[in-house]
């Protein structure tokens, strides 16, 4: 895996925009790997593909590509807003590839999203465009990456330091159970997922989890049992492997 682009494809464009389409589509190409599976080389779809940027044909995982130079921690603008909720309601959203690359044409951070850490809360709505504008009343998103977990951020590179390839898979297997389930029921497992990446220690106890409840309650304002839905979210992490009970109160991250 190299790090810096072919800025010889370049030559014939002025555009920065296409610039960096054509240069960071065709470094993702030669240099990127399916994260779910494994498989050394993905495929593009056509040019303008509604649908996605890149495919697995081992596991048939669908890929969409956000670049930037800017940092790429807070949020990205994508397309339009109803579009991307019925995609994710109806699990038809693809995993997302995130590229940040520098002046000079070489890759800082490169990191992909999985699809099943998409929900509806971390797609803001855009203001419609105005009535002049070609498509008037429009409207787009944005994709909050700053609410994501930090366990649905799987690194293949990280500032400029290339991740092992099995410890990439490594993460992105530690929260696949999530695709099993219903998009309504991940808001709380994601929020319990995001409580226990915020705390530092590798082996931690109940009552750390318990101090994020007054953030929990502005998130589920609706829910009076706040504790004892915590405790089952834990419940279906351990049992899912994604963290280990070790007894009286005491977890373990894996």
């Amino acid at each position: 895996m190299v790090l810096d682009f072919n800025i010889e494809l370049a030559k014939k464009y002025k555009s920065k925009s296409q610039i960096a389409r054509i240069l960071t589509e065709d470094w993702v190409l030669g240099n990127s790997f399916c994260p779910n599976c494994g498989n050394t080389k993905l495929n593009s779809f056509a040019t303008n593909n509604p649908a996605a940027d890149f495919y697995c044909s081992n596991c048939s995982s669908d890929y969409e590509l956000k670049s930037s130079k800017s940092s790429l921690s807070n949020k990205v603008v994508d397309g339009a807003y109803n579009t991307m909720i019925t995609k994710i309601m109806s699990n038809q959203n693809p995993h997302f590839f995130f590229l940040n690359y520098t002046t000079s044409y070489s890759v800082k951070n490169f990191f992909c999203i999985p699809k099943h850490f998409f929900i509806p809360d971390i797609i803001a709505k855009r203001k419609p465009l105005i009535a002049t504008a070609r498509r008037a009343g429009w409207v787009g998103c944005n994709i909050l990456i700053k609410d994501i977990p930090p366990s649905g951020r799987v690194f293949i590179i990280h500032n400029e330091q290339i991740i092992k390839p099995k410890d990439v898979i490594r993460q992105w297997q530690k929260t696949s159970f999530l695709s099993n389930e219903e998009v309504a029921n991940r808001g709380w497992l994601l929020e319990v997922i995001s409580i226990i990446d915020k705390i530092p220690n590798k082996i931690f106890n109940l009552s750390e989890v318990y101090s994020f409840e007054n953030f929990v309650k502005i998130k589920f304002p609706r829910n009076r049992f706040i504790r004892e839905k915590i405790r089952q979210q834990l419940q279906v992490l351990r049992d899912k492997g994604f963290i280990q009970f070790k007894g009286n109160g005491i977890y373990q991250k894996d």
